[in-house]
Parts: structure tokens; sequence; C-alpha cells
């Protein structure tokens, strides 16, 4: 176990390396200069020029970056060209809503996930598999900002049931900040809730032709606890990593919500620096969203040994 923590944990390092240099180029190619959209188009050469020296953004691109990353590997993501704050304190103030966002809906897609992969398996081939499939589908193939702006049409402005845009803090009230996420969260989290009962679904049909699903009901076991015991318990790996896999899509997937939804967050703090071109930011945070991602999918790996350990770390059976 310590080994494979060791080994995942340093592949870290390779990680963020690329994603470092991918996002560099692409920051600092992009059409937009951040010190004109700080002095304006009206500028003198000279004022540019000074500001430029100042923001370090006369050295060549190489040096910049390397400069850049080396901050970064000893805990500096830098400072905001505008918003005079380093980058970790805007991405903390920022997070808190993206988490929650992306923890309700994870929630709302793992309740109707599990449900429908169960029902549907459990009533293979009938009408109600066949329409759970084909809302499988539907939720699936709708993208998420479409999905969006449907739902304030219809709830938000149609029936009033929702507000339309906005957030409010969990330290105010919670039930209230669960009624402004509600949307979003549907918007975001129906594809993975999609995802997640068609893997089930698939899985207990795999378990329901194992030999000890046919000796427990020989054995008078009730079908619903063969369902959810024993066919179910099963299942758990393979639904246990796509959970863990969707949520770190959940946490990256929330910048186009955030921007339809008004919510406060991650998402809504890079879209704003990419307005702005404030290249500081944009590059801190895609890195800690990448970290981030990195680190869940490994705490997933974990928690799918802890389920089983007869599963091996390494990846080949003991």
């Amino acid at each position: 176990m310590k080994r494979f923590l060791f080994h995942r944990l340093l592949a870290l390092l390779p990680v963020l390396f690329v994603v470092s240099v991918v996002v560099f180029c692409l920051v600092h190619l992009a059409p937009g200069d951040p010190v004109l959209v700080i002095l304006g188009n009206d500028a003198s050469p000279a004022d540019v020029a000074a500001l430029r020296q100042q923001m370090g953004l006369d050295r060549p691109l190489l040096m910049q970056f390397f400069h850049w990353f080396g901050a970064v590997l000893s805990g500096d993501l830098g400072h905001s060209l505008f918003l005079n704050n380093s980058v970790m304190a805007l991405f903390l103030q920022h997070l808190t809503p993206t988490v929650a966002l992306a923890l309700y809906a994870q929630v709302l897609a793992l309740a109707l996930g599990l449900a429908g992969g169960v029902i549907s398996a459990w009533q293979h081939g009938r009408l109600a598999d066949r329409a759970i499939r084909a809302l499988a589908t539907f939720g699936m193939s709708v993208p998420g900002f479409l999905l969006g702006l449907f739902l304030i049409f219809v709830f938000a402005v149609q029936l009033r049931w929702f507000p339309v845009v906005g957030y409010r803090s969990t330290n105010t009230d919670l039930l209230l900040n669960l009624w402004y996420l509600t949307l979003p969260a549907i918007a975001l989290g129906l594809r993975i809730a999609a995802l997640i009962a068609r893997m089930t679904r698939a899985v207990m049909l795999d378990v329901l032709q194992e030999g000890f699903i046919n000796t427990a009901r020989a054995k008078g076991v009730p079908e619903q606890r063969v369902l959810l015991i024993h066919t179910l318990k099963n299942a758990l790996i393979p639904i246990l990593t796509i959970c863990g896999e969707s949520f770190a899509s959940l946490v990256t997937g929330t910048i186009v919500i955030e921007s339809v939804f008004g919510i406060p967050g991650v998402g809504s703090l890079i879209v704003d620096s990419i307005e702005r071109r404030d290249v500081t930011v944009i590059q801190g945070v895609v890195l800690l969203i990448t970290v981030a991602y990195v680190l869940i999918n490994l705490a997933v790996d974990l928690l799918s040994y802890l389920a089983d350990p007869r599963l091996s770390v390494e990846g080949v059976d003991p």
C-alpha cells in the first residue's frame, strides 16, 4: 500500500509539468494583452513598456515559464494581476460554492443512478427497463448548459419554484442554499446519473447470472434482498469507481454550469480571469484543479481496495 501511494504521488509530478506547459502555452499564445487590459488601448508605449517590465512579461516565454513553475514547486502560485490577491487565496474564496454544487450533484446522481439501475435490472426487458434506458440515453446526450437553460425556463421562470440565478452561503441557511443549488445540481448531475444507472444495470445483470444468486433464490431469499444485498453488494466496486471518477469530472465540469446560474465558484473565477486576461490566476487555478482531479482518482483506487481487499493495489490479483 505504501509503495502504491509513493508511486502514484511521484507520478503526479510529470502530470503537473505537462499540464503546466500546456496551460502556460495556451494562455500566453492566446490573443490579448493583460497590460493593455489594465492600462487601456490609449496608453502610451512608455507606460505599456514600463508595466510590462514590472510584471515580468518582457522576458522570453521560456524564462517566464521556468520562473513561474519554480515558484509553483515551492508552493507559490503567484498573485492576480488585477485583484491584488494571491491565487491560492482567490481559489479558496471561490472553492466552497464549487464543492457544495459538486457534492449536491453527486448525491442526486448517485441516488437517481442507483435507483434507476436497480429497477432497470430488476425489470429487465420490461417497460420500466426500456423507459429508464431511454431516459439514461437522453441524460447522457443533452449538454449540461442546455439542460440548465431549460430548467431555468420551466422551473424558475414559468413555475417560479426555484430562483433563476444566484447563490446563498451555507453559513446562512442550509435549506436556502440547497434551494438555490437544486437546478444547477440537476443540470450538472443528470449525465452522471445516467452513467451510473447504465453501469449499475449492466453490472447487476452480470452478477444475477452467478451461481450464488441462484442458490440464494433456491433457499427462498426474498427477491428484494437478493437485489439489494447479494447483487448490489457484489457490484459495488465498478459502481464505486464510476462514482469517484464522476465526482472528479463534476468538480471540473462546474465551469459552464456556474456561469449559467451565476454561482461565484471556481468556474466563475476562471471565466472572469479569461475575460480580463489574468494569466496568473488561470494558470494557478487550472493547475490546482488538475491536482484535485488526480488526488480524487487516487482516493477512488484506495476506496476500491478497502471495499474489496482481494484486489491488489498493483492491479494484479494476489
